[in-house]
């Protein structure tokens, strides 16, 4: 088992306003599993991404990563946790600007501290596998939506994580641009990767061999699919 959540709530306090964002969750990922969430804006999706990313801390209950309790991980212990161990993919791409494709998606592999050699690599390698090793020496303004995007999920995959997170990863782009992106993150799922995706697109959603929906922070329906070749 990757990860499991247990009873998993969390809360938010704002001027003296007390909203639950989560309400008892619970949830078992596999390994190389395609998990698929679902829901209304403000229901939750986003918070659930966050503590399955370690950006956050739950109010109750417990994330068990790996078979490591990390619920009460302090910043230092998750933000070391996560180096190596998850990727994000974001529906606004985050690019940096100033950089080369090739320079932003070796940017995990800088920050873990790894030899340059190895850093050209792991990158080149990525951009092989996602066909964008033609425009590595481009700067962001200078390529497609859909390139953009095949570049923040090569950034995400660089380091080999085993679990990616993807947030709305087709929002900003067309559908022909959105059908090339869910294309590459199945072709790392079936590299081996672990992936969860929020998606308001139905027929993404159903790409994947699970959907989980979400309501007012609550878990109201799991569907299992047949897994997508």
């Amino acid at each position: 088992m990757m990860l499991q959540i247990k009873n998993l709530s969390k809360r938010f306090l704002t001027e003296e306003i007390e909203t639950t964002a989560l309400n008892q969750i619970n949830l078992d990922v596999e390994k190389s599993e395609f998990i698929s969430i679902m829901g209304p804006s403000g229901c939750g999706k986003s918070t659930l991404l966050n503590i399955l990313g370690l950006l956050d801390n739950p109010s109750e209950g417990n994330y068990i990563f790996n078979g490591v309790d990390v619920t009460k991980f302090g910043e230092k212990q998750r933000t070391k946790l996560r180096r190596g161990n998850i990727g994000f993919v974001f529906q606004s791409f985050n690019l940096i600007d100033e950089l080369t494709v090739q320079k932003n998606i070796e940017l995990p592999l800088y920050y873990m501290k790894m030899p340059v050699k190895e850093r050209n690599f792991r990158s080149e390698e990525i951009m092989e596998l996602l066909d964008i090793n033609h425009r590595k020496n481009h700067f962001p303004r200078q390529l497609s939506g859909g390139q953009q995007q095949r570049v923040a999920i090569a950034r995400a995959v660089v380091a080999n994580p085993s679990l990616i997170l993807a947030d709305e990863p087709t929002g900003n782009l067309d559908s022909l641009n959105g059908d090339e992106v869910m294309k590459y993150l199945h072709r790392l799922n079936s590299n081996g990767s672990t992936i969860i995706m929020v998606t308001h697109s139905e027929e993404q959603a159903q790409q994947a061999q699970r959907i989980v929906q979400l309501f007012d922070g609550k878990m109201i329906t799991e569907n299992i699919l047949a897994a997508v070749s």
